[in-house]
């Protein structure tokens, strides 16, 4: 079972373009501030231009710039922007289905689980990147 990261980078990097005070930042800048590869933000930054979170540019005085004010991007928008699928997926093998608890457990999990999904979006929506930038500034 694989998980990502790519929410994290995300946060991160709208987190430092917001902190930065609006300029553009390249995408080197923000892979050595995420410790991870400019690929890795590179990909992640294209889910979020393709959301209209962020504005790239191309070139010798390109970079990466948030397209809409800190204040108006909630964290649940980034996430489903980057993020694809459920938050909880069974595993690849099916359960056996002789077994009582196996042939029925996904049915029987399955509103439990929608509801945490439900929570973890309105969670993240209650938390701009404004806030967020305002708790690291408190730190």
């Amino acid at each position: 079972m694989t998980r990502s990261c790519r929410f994290f980078v995300a946060v991160h990097a709208l987190a430092l373009l917001a902190h930065a005070g609006g300029g553009a930042m390249t995408s080197d800048v923000i892979a050595a501030s995420v410790n991870t590869n400019p690929v890795v933000v590179r990909r992640v930054l294209a889910r979020l231009a393709r959301a209209g979170l962020v504005a790239t540019q191309k070139g010798p005085k390109g970079g990466v710039r948030l397209r809409r004010s800190a204040g108006q991007i909630e964290l649940g928008e980034v996430y489903a922007a980057v993020e694809s699928g459920p938050l909880f997926v069974p595993p690849p093998r099916r359960p056996n289905a002789s077994c009582p608890v196996g042939s029925g457990l996904a049915s029987a999990l399955d509103p439990a689980l929608h509801d945490a999904e439900a929570a973890v979006q309105s969670a993240l929506a209650q938390t701009t990147v404004a806030a967020l930038v305002r708790r690291l500034r408190r730190l």
